[in-house]
């Protein structure tokens, strides 16, 4: 259960500040490149959502998904928040004095070979955006309560690139949230001691 939304960033603060990172993984293989995303958290008055991407349909990798803003690193880049909030105003126009960064989680690993920290920021509602529309097709926010209760989720086989392998999915509010993107927020709840088991689909009976 988490608190009410004046209490969630400290909260979170204490939760995280706390907990071991937990880290994860798409499919076991080495990861050659490092990147960051930003967990924007929306403080609604009346509850506190999630901003999501979805990436162009062009895009040469995870085109189409529902994703975190963000992306690779730069060499100017001194660390993964500067890299998750860079990223995030060249995506969708946030600047990023507008981001209270709280923390970042344990690292996740993607079949498209990156190595990617989780930046967890909130933010106040009434903020502006501008999507690049070469990098971003919509921009559409979630319930925050509903993308960290674990027993939501659910275990599938999926194969991407000629490999199959098991990821996991929600869906909600006719969006599906999945692979990279569904496994950082089930390691989100991991990390702030949050309950629930997903459903394993992937047991043949």
């Amino acid at each position: 259960m988490l608190p009410d939304v004046a209490q969630l960033p400290h909260w979170l603060s204490q939760q995280l500040a706390s907990s071991s990172r937990v880290s994860g993984y798409d499919y076991q293989h080495h990861s050659r490149r490092t990147a960051a995303v930003l967990i924007p958290i929306v403080l609604h008055p009346d509850g506190a959502t999630v901003l999501f991407t979805v990436r162009a349909d062009h895009l040469s990798q995870h085109a189409g998904q529902v994703s975190f803003p963000g992306g690779a690193t730069e060499s100017s880049d001194p660390d993964p928040v500067a890299t998750a909030l860079r990223e995030t105003a060249e995506e969708i126009g946030l600047p990023s004095d507008q981001v209270q960064v709280l923390a970042c989680l344990g690292e996740y690993h993607t079949i498209s070979g990156y190595c990617v920290t989780p930046v967890v920021g909130v933010l106040q509602p009434g903020f502006s955006i501008c999507p690049d529309p070469n990098e971003v097709a919509d921009v559409f926010e979630l319930p925050l309560a509903t993308l960290l209760n674990r027993a939501l989720y659910e275990k599938r086989w999926v194969t991407r690139q000629g490999v199959r392998g098991a990821t996991h999915f929600l869906e909600v509010n006719q969006r599906v949230v999945w692979g990279a993107t569904a496994g950082i927020l089930l390691n989100f709840a991991l990390e702030l001691m949050l309950e629930g088991i997903p459903k394993d689909m992937t047991i043949e009976l």
